[in-house]
């Protein structure tokens, strides 16, 4: 008996597995014949980062095209157009006489911003007061816009400490630098060396890449596969199709197999060709990735469900991009973002993908400095694996359910034929029995 039942086991577990298999060799067989799936899951990946990389490939922009309005026409007002002029960000490429003269040349984007001097500009510091100097910047591009404030801000600063050294009189050097700048400030940029765009983003969108390319083409192999059925179900009729863990484990695998390698492009090719800091180890940077892809994995089965056609998917994700990025604090602190919108970004796999890798590739973290966010991520993992075994529970019931009515209509079509064939046979039968009582014999 104990043999019996160890091999009944032995054969269960080999038919899961070759169902496993089985069930992923077709998912991949799929995704390889499917162009739409394959552009989400190939294409996209490799050049979308490479494109939004080389866009801000440069970090910081320079000679920035500005407008200068000088109603003050003095001196002073010169100097600090020059001073201005000097500098690597900015450049002075057009004079106005006034500010609605000035608005024209930025609105026909000739020029990205505006810097306006006012009549009692020197006078004013003549007096000894604070003058005002008045900067309009086209929010269009914030790179833009941070270079003309910071070098207007920059400018400003070096002319007030020169006007303060004239109104103490003759005095030492150093008792000019103790009273022009009593606290020297060193700024060392300790992770984002260059201060640039590119550094400060883009590795978080790399991520974020990573769980959209997903959802969109787990959605679009769902929608396919919902189109290729009869019934529109989810989940066709075979016997490698009756096991809630062979359909999720056999799917998932090969999705998570697929973008290990797109992963591994992502996170190390792309900051590399573009020379991101990148501070991460692989070892820190694989214990955050595997339950990040998981969880967007399961995720992504999750939302499929939802997916009735193939167009579908582009209306359900392609619209979430900006609001997921906003969503891991990125691009707007968390501390700005309300309870409300911070209770739904714990949802979402991006978010603690996101925090985890900035920390990892920025800031050197390891896997203790963020395990706030993996322990996340494989909380999200096994919550949304369990909340996709229900789901296509649900969808193989409803697949037997349509297979059984189906079962039954064709029995009902087939009853019927028969019976319609008896009839007509008896009729046949009837018909020559009286053909043969009305010959004379």
């Amino acid at each position: 008996m104990e043999k019996k039942t160890n091999s009944r086991r032995t054969n269960a577990n080999s038919n899961l597995i070759v169902s496993i298999c089985y069930i992923w060799w077709i998912e991949m067989k799929n995704t390889i014949k499917d162009e739409g799936v394959l552009i989400f899951f190939i294409l996209v990946p490799l050049l979308y980062p490479l494109l939004y990389s080389w866009i801000y490939n440069n970090e910081v922009v320079r000679n920035v095209p500005v407008v200068v309005v000088d109603q003050s026409h003095t001196a002073t007002s010169r100097q600090f157009v020059r001073m201005v002029n000097a500098s690597p960000d900015v450049e002075v490429a057009y004079y106005c006489n006034s500010l609605p003269e000035a608005k024209t040349v930025v609105e026909q984007q000739n020029a990205n911003g505006i810097i306006y001097l006012p009549k009692n500009f020197e006078q004013t510091l003549n007096r000894g007061e604070q003058a005002h100097i008045s900067v309009y910047c086209d929010m269009n591009l914030m790179l833009a816009y941070k270079a003309i404030y910071q070098t207007s801000l920059a400018v400003a600063l070096e002319m007030g400490k020169e006007r303060q050294k004239d109104m103490i009189g003759n005095i030492t050097v150093r008792d000019e630098q103790v009273n022009t700048q009593p606290l020297e400030v060193v700024e060392e940029p300790i992770f984002n060396v260059t201060g640039g765009y590119g550094n400060a983003i883009l590795p978080g969108v790399l991520i974020l890449i990573l769980q959209q390319t997903l959802l969109l083409g787990i959605g679009l192999s769902a929608g396919t596969a919902r189109e290729n059925n009869r019934y529109q179900d989810l989940v066709p009729i075979s016997k490698h199709h009756n096991g809630i863990f062979k359909i999720v484990l056999g799917k998932s695998l090969c999705y998570f197999m697929i973008y290990c390698v797109v992963a591994a492009y992502i996170t190390l090719a792309v900051p590399h060709i573009f020379h991101f800091t990148m501070l991460a180890q692989p070892a820190n940077l694989i214990g955050l990735l595997v339950p990040y892809l998981l969880s967007v994995i399961f995720f992504g089965m999750t939302l499929s469900c939802l997916v009735r056609h193939r167009e579908n998917v582009m209306l359900l994700v392609v619209f979430t991009s900006i609001p997921f990025l906003f969503l891991t604090g990125v691009s707007w602190p968390r501390t700005n973002i309300p309870a409300i919108w911070e209770g739904i970004a714990w949802l979402i796999p991006s978010t603690f993908g996101v925090r985890g890798f900035l920390s990892l590739s920025s800031m050197a973290g390891t896997l203790d400095d963020i395990r706030t966010e993996v322990f996340a991520l494989w909380t999200q993992a096994i919550v949304y694996f369990f909340i996709t075994c229900m789901v296509y529970r649900y969808q193989i019931i409803s697949a037997r359910k349509h297979a059984i009515v189906h079962v039954g209509r064709t029995k009902d079509k087939i009853e019927k034929a028969r019976t319609a064939r008896k009839q007509q046979v008896s009729d046949n039968k009837g018909t020559q029995n009286a053909h043969s009582e009305e010959t004379p014999k």
